[in-house]
């Protein structure tokens, strides 16, 4: 997000620029989520039980039961609504706007908008993770991809964040035999998805009450603005849980890069509501 962020920053100027012309971003997205929605399968979904769940770390265990999640339908998809805020850098004033995001599991798809304003133009961000494959595009005043990001690098990293969704809102798919167990102590346990040419993986840390407050990796690269990928610790500490439909769901969280010269909070994120599909 730093790359997109800073290149972004040029402002007005960008529009002088030669860039890709192409459709609407909120339509695009709109098209997209409502396929998706009408492709989730219908019927019953196995129920969770203790059962399924008996192979995971204890205080992993913990947290799927804290979330409400047993005695439950494991969920096909999940839809998000949140107030989000973006930083360009450490300092700068923040950009705001209600994002959504749409994440099924299996098979893997990932859906996230964000409208928002830079500078007082408009600026839309469109991520799209389809199976093993993903891209960006961010559209500035609705004219030009100011980004159009894709390949094997942005991919992986996209398969960390469909991780992080999964971790955070759909605990019922902790036990699939996609993801792999190591415990590490008291309270945090280490985690590694494969999807497809990808392996990824993070620990997730679980207080005492089994709410799990953070999620840090060393597997989600930054970007620069050439298209290469920087390794950066990640993170994504978590508060506020409260009941979403049923589900025990952290409802603030920030997305952070740990730089040489300390942490940037480049996103910080308010749940509004979450689907379970």
């Amino acid at each position: 997000m730093l790359w997109v962020l800073a290149v972004l920053a040029v402002g007005s100027a960008i529009l002088s620029a030669v860039a890709w012309f192409g459709p609407d971003l909120p339509g695009d997205f709109r098209h997209m989520l409502a396929a998706e929605v009408a492709s989730d399968k219908a019927g019953p979904r196995p129920i969770l039980t203790e059962a399924d769940i008996a192979a995971l770390p204890a205080w992993v265990l913990r947290y799927v039961r804290h979330s409400g999640a047993i005695g439950k339908p494991r969920v096909a998809s999940i839809t998000v609504t949140y107030d989000a805020q973006m930083f360009s850098n450490p300092g700068a004033a923040a950009m705001t706007g209600i994002a959504m995001q749409y994440d099924r599991f299996d098979p893997p798809k990932r859906l996230f908008f964000l409208p928002t304003q830079m500078f007082g133009l408009p600026v839309k961000v469109l991520h799209d993770y389809d199976d093993i494959a993903a891209t960006m595009k961010v559209r500035l005043a609705g004219l030009y991809n100011v980004v159009d990001a894709g390949g094997t690098d942005f991919s992986r990293i996209e398969t960390l964040t469909l991780l992080n969704d999964l971790c955070i809102f759909a605990p019922s798919w902790l036990s699939d035999p996609r993801l792999t167990w190591q415990a590490l102590d008291d309270h945090s346990a280490k985690v590694t998805f494969r999807n497809g040419p990808f392996s990824v993986g993070a620990t997730l840390y679980i207080n005492d009450a089994g709410e799990l407050v953070n999620f840090t990796s060393q597997d989600r690269a930054a970007l620069a603005s050439d298209g290469s990928a920087r390794p950066l610790p990640w993170s994504t500490p978590l508060r506020s849980y409260r009941d979403f439909h049923g589900m025990n769901i952290a409802s603030c969280g920030e997305a952070i890069w740990s730089q040489p010269g300390g942490d940037f909070a480049y996103g910080k994120f308010t749940i509004t509501d979450v689907q379970m599909n």
